[in-house]
């Protein structure tokens, strides 16, 4: 009798056969799914830069309005 590795084997056999129309159309959406998600991290990691960089600006610009750098900065301790 079969194995389970055999059947699955035949399965994935059967399954290519079959599947030989549809597989060109199975990779150009699976290509076209990667390509929109990539863009979108891209537009994600562009955004978070900026505002990252927007956040810095506004720290900075704070510590210049008080006289002193960002980094020179200490706490009261007071709570």
């Amino acid at each position: 009798m079969f194995g389970m590795s055999e059947l699955a084997v035949i399965l994935l056999v059967v399954i290519v056969l079959v599947g030989m129309k549809k597989l060109p159309e199975l990779m150009r959406s699976a290509g076209k799914a990667t390509r929109i998600l990539k863009s979108e991290v891209k537009a994600l990691n562009e955004k978070d830069a900026k505002a990252h960089q927007r956040q810095r600006q506004h720290h900075t610009s704070r510590a210049a309005a008080r006289g002193t750098t960002a980094k020179q900065h200490k706490p009261s301790g007071r709570s």
